[in-house]
């Protein structure tokens, strides 16, 4: 889905550069002179069948006088690499959500991730790369938690699982803060969460990371992920099936004022320790 979404993208940057030639009376011939390419490059970027370079973007826009608008657009498609492909739909749904439901097994949902949370998770699975590239991700991640902070945010209802509020990721001063932040956001309802007990058994093994989002326009869809893939579902029957997972899920959980309190109680536990060390 997001790979498609992607191609619609560059079917519409071909689009634009095909009127904006058609509006300055040039050939693709006459153009591809102009940016020093040939005339059927300029064809297949028209027909999304070839991506260009920065710098035939960047010349495009001179030629026609754009006032940058096709290389911007290049770098929202090409140079933008803050999100995995099967993930960029997602981000692009986000803001149009008038509800997000998460079930969250292993991690706290990136939606409710400190910015020190979200670098302990990233420098933990990967090691080997720079802070700048550290850094860009974290930037990313906490710039989506922004639709939560609006008058017109979506309804936002989280389930995470009892092993996220006690597997200590970046030490007891970042689950502290992270432990917080939720509870924070939950006591200013903003959000609704609740915490799926290791008690509950088997209920988590149903499924792995799952997102629902509803439209008001458009149906609703299902995002699952698992490590280095995630599938973004609009069939209505696989839909529904996701939908009764999350809600089996919900059931099981504990209610939303027993939830807060074991994460503040959490909180307070890691506060102590991180006192001590």
């Amino acid at each position: 889905m997001a790979n498609a979404s992607r191609q619609v993208l560059w079917e519409y940057w071909g689009t634009e550069l095909k009127r904006h030639r058609e509006n300055a009376a040039l050939t693709q011939e006459m153009l591809g002179n102009q940016v020093f390419i040939s005339g059927g490059y300029i064809g297949q970027f028209e027909q999304a069948i070839r991506r260009p370079q920065l710098d035939v973007a960047i010349r495009i826009d001179q030629a026609l006088q754009t006032d940058g608008f096709f290389e911007r657009t290049w770098r929202k498609l090409i140079d933008d690499q803050r999100y995995a492909d099967y993930f960029a739909k997602v981000v692009e749904l986000e803001p149009l959500a008038t509800k997000i439901c998460e079930f969250a097994p292993s991690v706290i949902p990136g939606l409710l991730q400190t910015p020190e949370y979200a670098r302990a998770v990233y420098i933990a699975t990967n090691p080997f790369v720079t802070d700048e590239y550290v850094e860009e991700k974290v930037t990313a991640r906490i710039e989506r938690a922004d639709i939560l902070k609006g008058a017109t945010r979506p309804v936002y209802w989280a389930v995470v699982h009892e092993n996220t509020l006690r597997c200590l990721v970046g030490g007891p001063a970042v689950m502290a803060g992270q432990l917080g932040h939720i509870a924070q956001l939950a006591r200013e309802r903003k959000i609704l969460v609740q915490v799926l007990p290791c008690a509950a058994g088997a209920y988590a093994a149903m499924t792995g990371d799952l997102r629902l989002m509803e439209f008001d326009d458009a149906p609703p869809t299902a995002y699952t992920e698992a490590s280095f893939s995630g599938t973004l579902l609009d069939d209505p029957a696989v839909v529904k099936r996701a939908q009764r997972a999350y809600d089996l899920i919900r059931a099981a959980a504990l209610s939303p004022e027993a939830s807060l309190a074991l994460i503040e109680s959490a909180a307070e536990d890691f506060r102590r320790c991180a006192r001590t060390t």
